[in-house]
């Protein structure tokens, strides 16, 4: 049967206002404003249910499709049941300044040890001081004081007594202590000495010597006295100051009881409280006699007021679940957290006091959703990542550590266990690119989260198409917008994705319409917003991107571009191309020409010899070739040489769209036979002559359109189609119109002999029971013109001085 132009009916599926239910979306409820993704949210759910190690979440699908938000409110419903997880706080370590310690609290409790801490020291200022000011202090210590006078005391008037008994006195001068002769209760001289009998010189001389020795054993002991005594008042300080301290830290450690490691770090606490006791005293001018000219030492670690602070890194409410963190930025330090630094005197130092949370942190025994290709852009993010996943826990290191830029000594805090579950988001071709470029991928991501691009256009899809609507309306503030502007939406969702049966789940595009709506609404001074404002909105938005388009056609109209949009060629006709410039996909016809002579059997791809033509245009080449070689002239070698190309294309052609373009030109040349201009062609072929659907068939049709309009009124145009993109056609309403004014036609062809009896007007032809073709037909011409090359070439081959002559086709 010949083929008959689709009727107007078929060329676009209207969405019924009356249908929706509702004459304004104000009618509506606004929801969530999220278009139904059941097997993405049911993968969801299995993915964040199970809790083995590996089972992280990859949401692949195009940006722009609601993975973020769907994913944030699955997780954020299931988060508010479970545990709030635990707070985590680093204290000073007191064995090693540069590794501080993590401590783990119940949630809640982080906060209020940091509280107690900052009362304990502001106590400690207190109680220290006051103790040693106190009458016990006072009296113990004085007394120490004074048994050390008296036992100095003691030996002295001993040695007094002892140089007495032989005539020699014990003097103190301003260089020490000093023996003397005396007479008479008086020294002696010099003079005097020598004026004494020489045995009595000698005697006193050897008493002084016997003196001097004792009063060096005296002087010997006094500093072991004056240690002993110093360390008595040590003790007693510590005395005083431990009985200060462990009132105060027993009292803060009943409220931690539950928390071995919190009373483990209270008991190190008071230690070194007790041990660095004076850090609580007051300054210099004010300390007590026995305390003054001490100064603070200069230890390793934070300066001492920082020393028992509590550094809460991260802290919970007591209610609210499991935390859902989205991390825009995942770089290294982001993710991990970091250590800061304050400049003090030309250096660059830093305590436990300055490290920062991350985002691992905050998400830790929750949820943590990143975007994929954000993180792989961030030097040694995704490593980093994968390590932490690996190892179970939180390594807080900066990049200057891990590449070994930087050498100096720095904190190495104490690593904090890791529990999370990950939900990275990505486009496609980033998860299989993963998956085969790095083999801990699937070990860390076992859940793919494979989100639809389309929808089943029914009822159900077009009501949450409407629902939608009324939540951008509510959210963002726009105008209600009528019945029939939803129903337009409807119509452009299914036209985005170029199949009537289908709607795009691209919300994001679908947004983006319904404000520049509401614009053209406001700009008409529409209370409402109508279909022709959605209409506007369609048509301004080609408006602002079809330069290119514009440009195309004006050059074809000038003659610039060689297109024919009547009248017969042989061996030429229009072929429909998609150009795609970043969101705008426009169509435009190409000539496409074949030449045939003999030859040896090869059709050469002028556009793959110039290595502008594609894998997929040279595959499409191959299979007309092979279609070619299938059907005519089966027990003649192929004879041929064909040469087919795009006329004035400077650019790649890929594809295999034209390949059915191409073998109506090459039939046309074989049988010499004119095709008809005013009709355009898109759709591929396989070796069996069938014609086989194509994208962006909507864009192409239009198109030809357009360059037919740029020449004048449209009157007898159309084009071949493949008939399964028959389902994929949403045209536009001026085309519509001409159709249904019998103007111009979209003709549906399921293979190669239905186009090419259109394209010639001449029957493509059976094949008999005795193998031959109808005569007079297309594939008859064909076959006898092959035969006729082989023939040729055979007579060639044979040296023949006269060449049979050609077998021409019937005319």
């Amino acid at each position: 049967m010949p083929v008959t132009p689709l009727s107007p009916n078929a060329l676009y599926r209207r969405c019924d206002p009356d249908q929706l239910g509702f004459a304004t979306t104000a009618e509506l409820e606004a929801g969530d404003a999220l278009i139904p993704q059941e097997r993405a949210r049911h993968t969801i759910e299995f993915g964040i249910g199970i809790r083995h190690s590996g089972y992280n979440l990859f949401a692949l699908g195009p940006s722009g499709t609601g993975k973020l938000a769907l994913i944030r409110r699955t997780l954020e419903e299931r988060a508010t049941a479970e545990p709030v997880p635990s707070d985590w706080c680093y204290v000073f370590n007191f064995a090693n300044a540069h590794r501080p310690r993590a401590l783990r609290l119940p949630p809640g409790r982080g906060n209020t040890l940091r509280r107690d801490m900052e009362q304990l020291v502001t106590d400690l200022h207190r109680a220290i001081p006051g103790v040693f000011e106190s009458d016990e202090y006072r009296t113990r210590s004085q007394a120490l004081e004074e048994e050390l006078e008296e036992r100095q005391e003691q030996a002295m008037g001993a040695l007094r007594e002892m140089a007495k008994e032989k005539d020699v006195v014990l003097l103190q001068t301003p260089t020490g202590f000093t023996l003397a002769p005396i007479r008479n209760g008086k020294p002696l001289g010099p003079e005097e000495f020598h004026a004494l009998p020489k045995k009595e010189q000698t005697r006193i001389e050897a008493d002084i010597d016997a003196l001097q020795a004792e009063m060096r054993k005296v002087m010997h002991q006094m500093p072991v006295w004056k240690k002993r005594s110093d360390e008595q008042i040590e003790e007693l300080n510590r005395e005083m100051a431990g009985g200060a301290v462990r009132s105060l830290i027993e009292t803060l450690g009943e409220r931690y009881q539950d928390l071995p490691a919190v009373v483990a770090y209270l008991d190190e606490v008071q230690a070194d409280v007790v041990e660095h006791f004076r850090q609580f005293l007051p300054t210099q001018d004010k300390q007590p006699p026995f305390l003054a000219g001490w100064t603070p030492p200069n230890g390793d670690g934070p300066p001492w007021h920082h020393r028992y602070r509590i550094n809460v890194l991260l802290g919970h409410d007591q209610n609210g679940g499991a935390p859902v963190v989205y991390a825009d930025l995942p770089a290294h330090h982001q993710l991990v957290g970091r250590i800061e630094h304050r400049a003090h005197l030309g250096a660059l130092e830093t305590d436990f006091t300055m490290i920062r949370a991350g985002a691992l942190h905050e998400a830790n025994g929750g949820y943590l959703i990143l975007d994929a290709l954000k993180l792989l852009l961030q030097p040694f993010a995704w490593e980093t990542l994968k390590r932490l996943l690996q190892a179970g826990e939180i390594r807080i290191e900066s990049l200057a550590q891990i590449t070994s830029l930087i050498s100096t000594l720095s904190l190495e805090p104490e690593p904090i266990p890791l529990d999370v579950k990950v939900v990275m988001l990505g486009e496609r071709h980033i998860y299989y690119l993963l998956c085969q470029l790095d083999p801990e991928f699937r070990e860390l991501f076992k859940v793919a989260v494979d989100f639809d691009d389309e929808l089943v256009r029914d009822p159900a899809s077009a009501l949450g198409y409407a629902r939608f609507v009324a939540a951008e309306v509510h959210r963002a503030a726009l105008r209600p917008f009528e019945a029939a502007a939803v129903a337009h939406v409807v119509e452009h969702g299914a036209r985005l994705v170029d199949d009537n049966e289908r709607l795009t789940s691209h919300m994001r595009s679908i947004g983006d319409l319904l404000r520049e709506a509401d614009y053209w609404a406001g700009a008409s001074d529409h209370a409402l917003v109508t279909a022709a404002d959605v209409e506007q909105a369609i048509r301004a938005r080609i408006e602002r991107a079809d330069r290119i388009a514009r440009r195309l056609r004006e050059e074809t109209t000038r003659g610039t571009i060689l297109i024919d949009t009547d009248g017969e060629r042989i061996g030429q006709v229009n072929g429909l191309a998609v150009m795609a410039l970043g969101d705008f996909a426009f169509g435009h016809p190409s000539r496409i020409t074949a030449r045939v002579r003999l030859g040896k059997g090869e059709v050469i791809d002028i556009e793959r010899e110039v290595k502008l033509g594609g894998p997929l245009h040279t595959k499409g080449v191959l299979i007309l070739q092979g279609f070619i070689a299938g059907r005519y002239a089966l027990e003649h070698p192929l004879s041929l040489s064909a040469s087919l190309v795009f006329e004035q294309t400077y650019g790649g052609v890929d594809g295999d769209s034209a390949s059915s373009a191409e073998l109506y030109a090459l039939l046309s040349a074989l049988a010499e036979l004119p095709i008809c201009q005013s009709l355009a062609v898109t759709g591929s072929v396989n070796q069996r002559g069938e014609i086989q659907a194509i994208g962006g068939v909507n864009e192409k049709i239009e198109g030809f359109y357009d360059t037919c309009a740029a020449r004048g009124p449209v009157t007898g145009q159309g084009v071949l189609i493949p008939a399964a993109n028959v389902k994929h056609l949403m045209l536009r309403a001026d085309v519509r119109e001409a159709a249904a004014a019998g103007r111009f036609a979209i003709y549906p062809v399921t293979t190669v002999d239905e186009g090419i009896e259109l394209l010639t007007g001449m029957p493509a032809g059976t094949r008999g029971a005795d193998g031959r073709w109808s005569p007079g037909s297309v594939n008859a011409r064909v076959e006898a013109r092959l035969v006729g090359f082989s023939e040729r070439l055979r007579a060639l081959r044979g040296g023949d001085t006269q060449a049979p002559p050609t077998a021409e086709p019937p005319r």
